[in-house]
């Protein structure tokens, strides 16, 4: 049985930031969800979080992912990964004592314990599932790495120097000699330890080190001593085990996910413009034959169909796009459904509660809240539908609005089948447009429009002869 330890208690210097580290975010989400989502593929049965800089604010921003199988314990003072993970062993041993400071608390010797790290946001369930196979029930298991400039990392130091010989120790850079910096093979940090045996070693952690810290990679010389078998394994990429602490990491590894994602869409049959020009902010699903043109960001849950397009600099947020629908550049959609064979801007914004039927047309600079539009209406130009049911082949004309708002209460506009209505026409709600009605340009309504008949309110049209237009007087 697995459970797991991860270690985001580190304040993140380097990012320059009031905002704790493992909070900031890849593709629209703290980086600390994406390890937690990570491990409960894993199928883990308990996962300590270990926190420290930002404390609360961790917690409370992460509150959303709290259930059973979520433990939290706090490392304060910071003194190192060693003492991170052994303030995590109540937790891990009985949920009742996730808060209590760490005392070694009898794991049984069946289960095996895997560390990650909060700011290592993109390691795969793949990989971790085969570390987790190697190390078995009996073997410590690390995760390393061959990288080309090793810098900053700790070395794994292997019997006779040799790049498959039994594993010897893991020596942090800072305290490394110059053969020793000169190894490629690094330690990612990631590894899988039988439970008992850990809570063997970590009290023997000593801190005689050049950062005067208790390091969890001197468990290794400890499992040597025992004659406990080490194995290694690599991750597909190395970039799965890049850790964060920079904002231009942060970015990097931003770039590295998004085109992850978008190769998974065009494997679905999705046409991008350019893989290297979308963000994703949450979960993106589309059917067969999707356009999306550059520079669109998806947040949240957004349903495309079949065959729809989505131009370019469009912002989709929470909401479903049916089949054969365009959206055409620079609209927002939040929180509202686009109907099959749709054509919404370009430059709209349907806000949440907009729901379009089939063949509805909404047009450049026009917005939509919380309203119901039916099929094949359309509003073309500048135009405000809030809280309204709009019927069907009904025609919105530029410049009309909903005045669905008194300054303290809402109120709604039922605008009926087959009704016209003209440019610059204000509806002040609650008020009802008959079946068939047309009401005429410059109209404000402020009763019920008859079905079938032209209503027209508007001043009588006065022209005054002799008139003069002002003229500007010339300066003295």
């Amino acid at each position: 049985m697995l459970k797991v330890v991860i270690l985001a208690a580190g304040q993140g210097k380097r990012m320059r930031s009031d905002l704790p580290k493992v909070l900031h975010p890849i593709a629209g989400r703290p980086m600390l969800t994406h390890v937690i989502d990570t491990a409960r593929q894993l199928g883990a049965a308990r996962i300590c979080v270990v926190y420290g800089h930002g404390g609360e604010q961790v917690r409370e921003t992460l509150k959303a992912l709290d259930a059973p199988d979520l433990a939290w314990a706090r490392q304060e003072p910071q003194l190192g990964t060693g003492h991170a993970v052994l303030q995590a062993l109540p937790a891990l041993a009985d949920p009742a004592v996730a808060t209590v400071p760490a005392t070694a608390v009898p794991l049984p010797p069946t289960f095996s314990t895997l560390v990650l790290y909060g700011d290592v946001p993109l390691i795969r369930a793949a990989t971790l599932r085969r570390l987790i196979a190697a190390a078995g029930d009996t073997r410590l298991a690390l995760l390393t790495a061959h990288l080309d400039n090793p810098h900053g990392y700790g070395r794994v130091i292997r019997e006779g120097n040799a790049n498959e010989g039994k594993v010897l120790r893991i020596v942090e850079e800072k305290d490394a000699t110059a053969a020793e910096r000169a190894i490629r093979e690094i330690n990612t940090g990631i590894l899988v330890a039988p439970a008992a045996a850990l809570e063997r070693w970590l009290p023997q952690l000593g801190n005689r080190n050049a950062q005067g810290e208790y390091y969890l990679t001197d468990i290794v010389a400890l499992a040597v001593a025992e004659g406990m078998e080490i194995v290694t394994t690599q991750p597909e990429s190395a970039w799965e085990s890049d850790g964060i602490n920079s904002k231009a990491q942060l970015a990097a590894l931003e770039r590295i996910h998004q085109r992850n994602l978008a190769e998974a869409l065009m494997e679905q049959g999705v046409t991008l413009a350019d893989p290297a020009r979308i963000d994703v902010r949450g979960v993106l699903t589309c059917e067969r034959d999707v356009f999306i043109d550059v520079g669109c960001v998806f947040e949240g849950s957004v349903k495309v169909g079949a065959g729809a397009t989505v131009s370019a600099h469009c912002v989709l947020k929470d909401c479903t796009i049916e089949a054969g629908a365009r959206i055409q550049p620079f609209c927002h959609i939040d929180g509202a459904t686009v109907g099959a064979q749709s054509i919404v801007g370009p430059y709209a914004r349907l806000r949440p509660g907009a729901q379009l039927a089939e063949d509805v047309h909404i047009g450049n600079f026009v917005e939509v809240k919380n309203s119901t539009i039916a099929a094949h209406s359309k509003a073309n130009h500048l135009a405000y539908i809030g809280d309204a049911t709009v019927g069907s082949r009904v025609n919105v004309g530029a410049g009309t609005i909903t005045c669905n708002y008194d300054g303290a209460n809402k109120y709604r506009t039922v605008i009926e089948d087959d009704v016209f209505i003209g440019s610059d026409t204000q509806l002040v709600a609650p008020v009802t447009v008959g079946r068939g009605a047309t009401l005429g340009a410059g109209t404000t309504l402020t009763r019920d429009a008859p079905p079938e008949q032209l209503t027209v309110s508007r001043a009588k049209q006065v022209s005054i002869p002799g008139w003069t237009r002002p003229v500007k007087q010339k300066k003295v």
